[in-house]
């Protein structure tokens, strides 16, 4: 009741201007939650982009993405390099830096100052992507999109510390757009009306289907053998919020013989390290997998066997809508949103 009633005081403060609330001089679109952890805010985040840098208004100019940088080691603004460490700017950060080379990916907790540091230069960015900024209500987006997790949905949790939600439900009504993400391959048209009469929605507000689509395996580190892939028997490492979709997606293909469970945002250690090739030797044959978050951490660590480097691979991982319809209306809503980019 406590937590309940510091989040409804903040809010209401924001809501009525008591609290300055900010906007940036380009469009900016927030990707949020209001649970902690495991809704997919990266596979979102990443889609966006995709779509954005697709589309004939975008392609050429200057995207840049904005995010927190989660526990990781620098301070203040630092805009993140291709090949910029986990451990400095976070793992989400470091990943889309290295996956979208021709897109500007930034760190700030002050997301304010980071909007404008990202408009300063020699190529001022002329489109923000905010990730995991619903609760920062010192910017106002101009487009926020809120997933909800299919496998938890917020109108059968609890508030922090008895459930994970991390803000009121009834934020939800706040969004431009709510997506249920990690949802079945299929879903009819009656299932996806419950949904909307479940999860507290305005009755005009946009909901949209989403699941969550595995490619190959990619090495971790350049010195992998790919033939380790078509193991049979498999070393599963993770250090997620929820790790069930990739057990069960690998679980077709291998039999999982150990697995090796971190915290969410686990910071990898020579030890760890020395655990795997510990795993290796119990299981001489088998293959080492992780996720794509886990492969930006594990590459900080400074000293790697040879024979794990041999055996791990990381598996990517994407959000998709559930239909070629879905997805149509996503980006003409998101690109309708957006407007005319600013030369």
């Amino acid at each position: 009741m406590l937590y309940r009633l510091i989040l409804a005081l903040r809010h209401f403060a924001y809501d009525k201007k008591i609290k300055k609330v900010c906007q940036a001089d380009v469009p900016t679109v927030c990707v949020g939650n209001i649970t902690v952890g495991g809704t997919g805010k990266t596979p979102h985040t990443e889609m966006i982009l995709r779509q954005l840098l697709a589309s004939d208004n975008w392609a050429y100019r200057n995207i840049a993405v904005l995010s927190r940088g989660y526990k990781r080691r620098s301070k203040g603004f630092q805009l993140v390099p291709r090949d910029g460490s986990a451990l400095l700017y976070g793992d989400e950060p470091a990943q889309m830096a290295h996956k979208f080379p021709t897109v500007t990916v930034a760190v700030d907790k002050n997301r304010v100052r980071g909007c404008k540091k990202l408009r300063e230069g020699e190529a001022p960015a002329q489109i923000i992507v905010l990730d995991d900024a619903f609760q920062y209500r010192k910017l106002a987006a101009t487009l926020s999109i809120v997933l909800v997790d299919y496998n938890r949905p917020v109108n059968k949790d609890h508030l922090l510390p008895w459930g994970r939600l991390r803000d009121l439900p009834s934020r939800l009504k706040k969004a431009d757009a709510v997506i249920l993400t990690k949802c079945p391959p299929y879903l009819d048209d009656w299932e996806k009306e419950q949904w909307r009469k479940q999860l507290p929605l305005r009755p005009e507000q946009p909901l949209f289907f989403t699941t969550v689509s595995y490619t190959s395996p990619e090495p971790v580190f350049p010195e992998a053998d790919a033939h380790y892939i078509y193991s049979q028997r498999l070393v599963l490492i993770t250090g997620i919020a929820n790790d069930a979709p990739l057990r069960s997606h690998l679980s077709d293909t291998y039999k999982i013989v150990k697995r090796m469970e971190f915290s969410d945002h686990h910071r990898y250690t020579v030890g760890d390290m020395k655990k795997l090739a510990s795993a290796i030797k119990e299981n001489p044959t088998a293959c080492l997998m992780t996720t794509e978050k886990d492969a930006q951490r594990m590459r900080d660590v400074r000293k790697v066997n040879d024979k794990v480097k041999q055996r791990l691979f990381y598996v990517p991982v994407q959000a998709t809508f559930l239909t070629p319809e879905e997805e149509s209306a996503f980006t003409e809503f998101l690109l309708e949103r957006m407007g005319t980019p600013k030369d």
